[in-house]
Order: C-alpha cells, then sequence, then structure tokens
C-alpha cells in the first residue's frame, strides 16, 4: 500500500487503508487544484488581465457558441458584481479590444456584449494546447471511469457547496446552487 505523497494534510482522517487511499484522492484533487491556479495566473499574465475579465471573457465566448444574446444585465449576473462594476469591466474590456457593444436588435435602449474575432484568437492560442492535452487525458479513461470521475467530482461539489453551522455563522446549511442549476436559471 502506498503512504499520501503529503501525509500532512491528512492528519485529521483515519490511518486505515480506505483512509489513506482516500486521502491520496484529495492530495491529488489539491494538486490539481494547485496546478489550475497556477496555469490561470499564467494566463492573467500572459493576456494581462485580472480575474473578473477573464471569466467575462470566458462566457461571452461560450455563450457566442450557445447562440444567446448577452447584455450587460447577464454578464453581472453571472460574475455575480454590480452593475457600477459591470460599466467598468465593459469598459476596460472595450478598451483593450476584447470586447464590442452592439444596440440590442428589439430594444433600443439595450446593448449586445460581443467578443472580437481577435479575442477568440488569442484565448485559443494562449489556452488551446492545454485543451488539448485536458481533452487526450479525459478520452484515455474508459466509458466507466468517465462515469465514477462525473459522479466523484458532482459529489466533491456537493461537498464543499454546502454551508456548515457555525455558532457565529449563517444558519443556513442548504447547499449552493450548481453550476449546471446556476446556468439553467439563466437561460
Amino acid at each position: 500500500m502506498t503512504e499520501p505523497r503529503d501525509p500532512s494534510s491528512g492528519y485529521w482522517y483515519g490511518s486505515d487503508d480506505q483512509s489513506i487511499r482516500a486521502v491520496d484522492v484529495l492530495n491529488g484533487l489539491r494538486r490539481y487544484r494547485k496546478a489550475e491556479t497556477a496555469m490561470r495566473r499564467r494566463t492573467r499574465e500572459s493576456m494581462k488581465m485580472g480575474e473578473t475579465d477573464l471569466l467575462a471573457l470566458q462566457f461571452l465566448l461560450q455563450s457566442k457558441r450557445g447562440g444567446g444574446p448577452v447584455g450587460p444585465r447577464d454578464l453581472a449576473s453571472y460574475l455575480g458584481i454590480s452593475s457600477a462594476s459591470t460599466t467598468v469591466l465593459i469598459d476596460r474590456l472595450v478598451r483593450s479590444g476584447h470586447l464590442e457593444r452592439h444596440p440590442h436588435p428589439t430594444d433600443r435602449r439595450a446593448l449586445i456584449l460581443s467578443t472580437t474575432a481577435t479575442t477568440d484568437a488569442e484565448v485559443r492560442a494562449t489556452l488551446g494546447k492545454m485543451h488539448t492535452r485536458m481533452l487526450a487525458a479525459t478520452e484515455r479513461l474508459t466509458a466507466d471511469e468517465m462515469r465514477t470521475v462525473l459522479r466523484f467530482l458532482e459529489s466533491m461539489e456537493e461537498a464543499v457547496d454546502v454551508i456548515d453551522e457555525h455558532e457565529d455563522g449563517p444558519s443556513d446549511t442548504a447547499p449552493l446552487p450548481s453550476p449546471r442549476q446556476r446556468a439553467a436559471t439563466r437561460r
């Protein structure tokens, strides 16, 4: 049996074989999250943007593929920021050449936001090879392994989305809506 690679992060778990294997999985997940965080930092530095800017572009690029128009209110809702912050964000992305504002086709008071062609090319150049490697790693899994990984990730999402009751904190222990549920409510 292998020992956990980072036993210090498993100090509150049991020492039986099942717990050791579970801690190995959690440590693997932590290493992945650390690598992903570093990748996001490198991407932000490469594109000279903040995290919110990248999240906004990601949302707009995904919406573009989905065909639905996105307005400032949609973007604010997705990012969980105020309308004033959204205006500042949009202005910044327009100035940097990543975003364009267009009049809404049916509501003259509203705007539609879209990424520029250069934004799509820049994101692909910055992240394309990494996404290809990630897809290749996923495609090496069998269908059963994919279902197991998905079940695990959904369970982990549920585990971390629960707000635990604390003496000085909130008393709501209901889980937050999943990204899938949040996306469904935005449609």
